[in-house]
């Protein structure tokens, strides 16, 4: 029987966008019928890769190296559509890979329950943006994206708690933060495909976001440790930067992020040695 570790890593080891999700959109099937049934796939272990398989466009640069472009033009509006359908897949590898990569740690079912619903959503999102794409005349792989994403799930690979605290309640936090912005910038332009897909994304990351804070106050309750002072200190390892507003204060704690965790994150502070 195939575990769901074993899923996990097939959808990491497959490149190209269209059949990675496919392929994860009928893990997720699988596995949540069987939970439905009330039974469960065993979760398993198998070694992610240390990098998933992408295809061979686009080209990833440094993220310093990626060109600007304004969003008032269609090339502008089609490289930020094209900025998007990257971070949602990446953010399918990034969800798969927390399944496979923590599978070793005692964690209740919910747990990986809601990491395959959000890898799904991803997958779904993904081909929401790239038919979007392709309606505008260009197709993901057209433009050059940046290399730096998956940046924080190595720098996390040997750290739940700190997977946790950087890509749902850090870089997906952000987009709750940019999204309205974009969806703005596609109702002005009358481009209604883009702003209803755009639109199911905003409403759906909040719930991505929501997973990653109650898993990183479950960890921390369990450890008997406060989840802020944690939060704080492995943000400031992990994360590269500083945190920076405008935020969406709303959306972040409906998604259980009060002020008080991103808010002192914003001061200038060097990151701290990872090692």
């Amino acid at each position: 029987m195939q575990t769901l570790s074993d899923m996990a890593v097939e959808v990491l080891s497959t490149a190209d966008g269209r059949a990675k999700c496919a392929l994860g959109r009928r893990h997720a099937a699988a596995w949540l019928a069987a939970r439905a049934a009330g039974t469960a796939l065993p979760i398993g272990h198998a070694t992610p890769p240390a990098f998933p398989a992408r295809p061979a466009l686009p080209e990833l640069l440094d993220p310093r190296c990626v060109p600007r472009r304004r969003p008032g033009s269609l090339i502008g509006r089609q490289a930020l559509l094209h900025a998007v359908a990257h971070i949602e897949l990446n953010a399918v590898d990034l969800h798969w890979d927390i399944i496979a990569r923590f599978a070793d740690q005692p964690m209740p079912m919910g747990f990986y329950d809601d990491w395959v619903k959000a890898a799904d959503d991803e997958a779904k999102h993904f081909g929401l943006i790239c038919d979007c794409l392709e309606a505008m005349g260009s197709h993901y792989g057209a433009l050059p994206a940046h290399d730096g994403m998956w940046r924080a799930a190595s720098d996390t690979a040997g750290d739940l708690h700190g997977r946790l605290a950087v890509v749902p309640m850090v870089l997906e936090a952000r987009g709750l933060d940019v999204t309205p912005g974009m969806i703005e910038i596609f109702r002005k332009a009358k481009e209604a495909g883009t702003v209803a897909a755009l639109e199911v994304i905003y409403a759906e990351e909040v719930a991505h976001v929501a997973y990653g804070s109650k898993w990183f106050n479950w960890l921390c309750g369990r450890d008997g440790t406060d989840p802020k002072d944690v939060f704080h200190a492995l943000v400031r390892r992990y994360f590269h930067g500083t945190l920076k507003p405008p935020f969406n204060a709303e959306k972040r704690a409906d998604a259980g992020l009060p002020p008080d965790f991103y808010w002192p994150l914003t001061e200038d502070r060097a990151p701290q040695n990872s090692a």
